[in-house]
């Protein structure tokens, strides 16, 4: 039997492209905990104000090459053109096909690539797809339907591979916070809004679609179920949510945290989600 390896994936949202006033030291020092990190797959959201150059610097270091680079289709003035990054690792998967998906209907982004086991030659047996995103942060019916472009790869699909990962700062709660912590004012972001404008529970559909479709989160099944991707950052919300999801479908997780230390909590309001899945070594390997 071809023995299993490990598979890295990452996502992770930078706070405005990780640049202060044009001062790059952050993103610098996001990028040097990354390497460390190794990711195989990354997927890097709010790349704010990001030009080529900054792209290029960043594979550069990483040691990774871009699959797409997918602009917002909504901007909040006036903040800079604000984009979706998903960068792979050369030695370990190569690009078959990618496309910008949900165009129209995403406020951010979904990219979606096919790619293949470097180890595994011209053998797509072991070909998986990564959706690499970034939903709305708006509403929680917009996050319902832009989880709709990817329900159907929870299970088998015709012409596609079998095996899949969903990266992305999917804007959902993970659970049910207590919401005299939450600022009212941003409460609309994460609640039901009933019809007649009143809140109600944390508005999960996005991710309970996902799950009740076929995804894993493997957060709650090997991971830390209580950790949080966000909440320690401003003042005014010290609620820890998790935000940010890894899931899978059609492959088997074998570990998956939220990389939280006191550094990385300096440099986002976001915490990186991180997976590791078994893949095939291929005959080649």
């Amino acid at each position: 039997m071809t023995p299993h390896r490990p598979l890295r994936a990452i996502t992770y949202n930078l706070l405005l492209g990780g640049l202060d006033a044009g001062n790059d030291d952050r993103l610098r020092a996001q990028v040097e905990m990354l390497v460390a990190l190794a990711p195989d797959v990354l997927c890097l959201q709010e790349c704010t104000g990001w030009t080529n150059r900054h792209l290029r610097w960043v594979a550069d270091v990483l040691g990774m090459v871009l699959v797409g680079m997918v602009p917002s289709r909504v901007r909040r003035i006036p903040s800079p053109p604000n984009f979706t990054v998903l960068l792979i690792r050369p030695s370990t998967v190569r690009l078959v096909d990618w496309w910008s998906v949900g165009e129209g209907v995403f406020h951010h982004a979904l990219i979606m690539a096919w790619l293949r086991l470097v180890a595994a030659g011209d053998n797509p047996d072991d070909d998986l797809l990564v959706f690499g995103t970034h939903y709305s942060w708006a509403d929680g019916s917009v996050r319902l339907r832009e989880s709709r472009m990817v329900t159907d790869y929870g299970g088998p699909f015709p012409g596609v591979p079998r095996g899949a990962l969903l990266l992305g700062d999917l804007n959902t709660p993970d659970r049910e916070p207590n919401w005299a912590d939450v600022p009212r004012n941003l409460q609309s972001r994460y609640r039901i809004v009933k019809s007649d404008g009143t809140f109600g529970h944390a508005d999960r559909r996005a991710v309970q679609v996902l799950l009740q479709s076929g995804w894993t989160d493997p957060q709650t099944v090997i991971g830390d179920p209580e950790a949080a991707s966000v909440g320690y950052k401003y003042d005014n919300e010290k609620v820890p949510l998790r935000l940010d999801y890894t899931l899978v479908s059609g492959l088997e997780p074998a570990g998956c945290f939220i990389h939280d230390t006191d550094e990385a909590r300096d440099l986002s309001d976001h915490l990186p989600g991180v997976l590791d899945v078994k893949v095939m070594a291929g005959a080649q390997a």
